[in-house]
Formats: structure tokens, C-alpha cells, sequence
């Protein structure tokens, strides 16, 4: 029995390295954001309060930035059919796609919940 992948190799690698710190960052610049926030309108229910008056803008922000990942999908869909054209890369791209767009589903109905 291989127990290779027991062994930590893995988390001392360069590319996940760079993505935990991306991770890090992303995280400290939302909550920046919300810190910021918070100082601006005063409270938490200043805040809150704004958050749902600009609800429609989000909406916005998140079909423009779904929009924009489809057409990016596509293109590269384009791309890796033409260099992989088999049945199985056919599979992966659909598995693929329809893993995402039950998540994004799933994040608009659990904020449509919420709204509600």
C-alpha cells in the first residue's frame, strides 16, 4: 500500500503557498472593507442599513461579474476543446460547468432567502 499521499509534500509547495497567501489577502481586504464601513456609517445598523439600500447595485456587480466569467468560460472551453477533443475532456468541461452553475444558483437562492 502507497501511503505517498499521506505525506505533507503538498503544503510545502510554491503554487499552494502563493494561493494561501492570495486567500489571506482577499480576506483581509474584505474585512478592511467592512472595518472601513463600520467607521464610516457610524454603526451596525448604519451599516446594515446601507448594505440593503445598495442590494440592487450588488445584484448588479454579480451579474456583470457572472457575465463576464461565461464569456471567459466560453473562450476557454474554445480553447481546450481544440487542443483536447476527445469524449473525456467533453465529460470534465461539462462536469465542470454544471458544478458551477449549481453554485452560483445556490448563492443566489441563499440571498434571495435572506432578502426575504
Amino acid at each position: 500500500m502507497n501511503a505517498g499521499w499521506l505525506q505533507p509534500r503538498w503544503l510545502f509547495n510554491r503554487r499552494v503557498a502563493r494561493t494561501l497567501l492570495w486567500t489571506l489577502l482577499l480576506v483581509a481586504l474584505a474585512m478592511a472593507a467592512n472595518i472601513a464601513g463600520l467607521y464610516l456609517v457610524g454603526s451596525i445598523v448604519g451599516w446594515e442599513r446601507w448594505l440593503a439600500d445598495a442590494a440592487g447595485y450588488f445584484l448588479l456587480w454579480r451579474l456583470c461579474l457572472y457575465w463576464t466569467t461565461a464569456y471567459g468560460w466560453v473562450w476557454l472551453r474554445r480553447r481546450l476543446l481544440t487542443r483536447e477533443s476527445d469524449a473525456s475532456a467533453r465529460h470534465r468541461l461539462l462536469r465542470t460547468e454544471i458544478a458551477g452553475v449549481i453554485a452560483i444558483v445556490a448563492l443566489e437562492a441563499s440571498l434571495l432567502m435572506q432578502a426575504v
